[in-house]
């Protein structure tokens, strides 16, 4: 009987010239350990970097990477990747993990028009899923309206913080449509928040966590930028960005709970690093896929492109990073979601939410596949190894020296 994690295609299309780091955990040291693919290989890179975030900071990455062949390999990529899958793992062979450590892990939202309609709507239904299309409906024409008799037929075609966005804002005031989303979706100010705390997110062929009480919810495939600790964009992966629809929509304020939950982040499979076959101007072109497949039958597939995204990539970067605020053990940041699944699942008007056991899967050519199973929170494995654990696991491998710290 197939598996759900069997058919994935995890690595990126030219993989074998893609630089790619990750992390694995190593039964034979009880630890995380950041690893380079090489071929068919995945090789120990902790004589070079202890973390990831040490790795990201170095003056070349790349070539650290390149040179990780005369480094300890761990095993095949195939091997570690088919033991990632939680439901048939073997506890005494490495698996992977989100391919970060240390890093913020922070998120931007509203930056596609199709994610910005859907948390205004949110907005307007209170989070009530009943009442979402006829809001949809209402609100789309009130905006092409506006759009039409401001110079552009969308609002994908305003940039944010333009004069022209400000005439659209007054014009959506006066009809009694504005929005704190709209305020962030075309204003000049990015939203950019904290989605986990460092050492949260889980990786590729993990759980991840839907709280219990929530009955309208959906993923959020994302691109994924780590930015090292001086504010440089060095590559960038994948993530699923999961979100309580009713939560938020019932307020704002609720933000939190509705993208901080046990397992509601997954990073990964690897970080591709920026070089002269992959850079911002390709990651910008990047198509995304969603599918989404259920235990009841239940399948759903959607493809984007990042060229819709409304702030460009490293602008946002700059709006997260910099001299108003610093990362010293730099960010994982995501881009904002590019879709917002609407579809009726469970019956007519009520839209689309996750069932448990939903198989998610986020894809790109260029930076391969991450694809996690759904559970609820409070039955996902609890998150028990954080920073302070990191460092003590370190420091007993003995790899805490003056030369393995930045």
């Amino acid at each position: 009987m197939s598996h759900w994690f069997d058919s994935v295609k995890a690595l990126p299309d030219a993989a074998g010239r893609a630089a790619l780091v990750g992390r694995a955990w190593l039964p034979g040291v009880d630890g995380p350990a950041v690893v380079a693919v090489i071929g068919d290989s995945l090789h120990d890179l902790s004589r070079v970097a202890a973390t990831c975030t040490q790795l990201l900071d170095l003056e070349d990455p790349v070539a650290a990477v390149r040179d990780a062949g005369k480094l300890p390999r761990i095993g095949s990529v195939e091997e570690v990747l088919a033991n990632s899958a939680f439901d048939r793992r073997d506890p005494q062979a490495p698996w992977l993990l989100a391919p970060c450590d240390l890093q913020a892990i922070k998120a931007s939202g509203v930056t596609f028009v199709a994610s910005l309609l859907e948390r205004v709507i949110e907005e307007q239904t209170r989070g009530d899923a009943r009442k979402a299309e006829s809001a949809r409906q209402s609100i789309m024409a009130i905006i092409d309206q506006q759009g039409d008799q401001h110079g552009g037929s969308n609002l994908r075609e305003i940039r944010p913080g333009s004069p022209q966005a400000r005439a659209v804002k007054e014009a959506l005031i006066a009809q009694g449509i504005w929005s704190q989303y709209l305020e962030v979706g075309i204003g000049p100010d990015a939203e950019i928040f904290t989605k986990g705390q460092p050492m949260s997110a889980v990786g590729t062929g993990a759980e991840i966590g839907i709280h219990p009480q929530s009955a309208w919810n959906n993923p959020e495939p994302e691109v994924v930028l780590a930015v090292n600790r001086a504010g440089r964009t060095v590559g960038a992966t994948l993530g699923n960005d999961v979100n309580l629809r009713d939560f938020e929509g019932r307020s704002a304020l609720l933000l939190g709970k509705a993208k901080d939950n046990n397992a509601s982040a997954a990073i990964g499979p690897f970080i591709r690093l920026f070089d002269e076959d992959f850079g911002p101007v390709d990651l910008r072109r990047c198509e995304v896929e969603l599918t989404v497949n259920g235990t009841d039958g239940f399948a759903f597939t959607a493809t984007s492109s990042m060229s819709l995204i409304s702030r460009d990539p490293l602008d946002l970067v700059e709006q997260a990073m910099g001299a108003h605020h610093q990362y010293p053990d730099g960010m994982m940041l995501f881009l904002g979601t590019m879709f917002a699944p609407t579809i009726d699942r469970f019956g007519p008007g009520q839209g689309f939410s996750h069932a448990m056991g939903d198989v998610v899967r986020v894809s790109t050519p260029a930076l391969g596949s991450l694809v996690n199973c759904v559970n609820h929170t409070d039955r996902v494995p609890p998150w028990t190894f954080g920073s302070v654990a990191l460092m003590k696991n370190l420091a007993g491998r003995g790899l805490l020296s003056h030369r393995s710290v930045p």
